[in-house]
């Protein structure tokens, strides 16, 4: 089984607004099997609370793409494949402002992920 983490990432508000509201996660599959992904979103305060839990099926040579609530102060997400492939998963994630636009301090791009 592989592990992989964005790591904690940091949302305190700016001017009274998070620079990140939502979080645009992709899995890409470039192995010839299918292959299987959980995804856990956690809210990070003085406990870690689960608020995403999602098990994602991906076709060989597809790419998927996931929008999940982020006006946190602070989340974490963490991604788990039990499949021979796992290194075969490319995974990144976006932080987004309500308007769409990308937060550069808020993407985790695939050579940057702790596992």
């Amino acid at each position: 089984m592989a592990t992989l983490s964005s790591g904690p990432i940091e949302n305190n508000p700016v001017s009274g607004v998070r620079p990140t509201q939502q979080v645009t996660i992709r899995l890409a599959n470039r192995a010839a099997d299918s292959l299987t992904v959980s995804v856990q979103g956690y809210v990070l305060s003085t406990t870690r609370t689960l608020y995403v839990s999602e098990v994602i099926s991906i076709a060989p040579n597809e790419a998927v793409t996931r929008n999940y609530f982020a006006d946190l102060d602070a989340y974490e997400f963490v991604f788990e494949t039990d499949t021979e492939g796992a290194e075969q998963v490319g995974i990144s994630v976006w932080g987004k402002q309500a308007s769409g636009q990308l937060v550069d301090a808020h993407r985790v791009v695939e050579h940057e992920k702790n596992s």
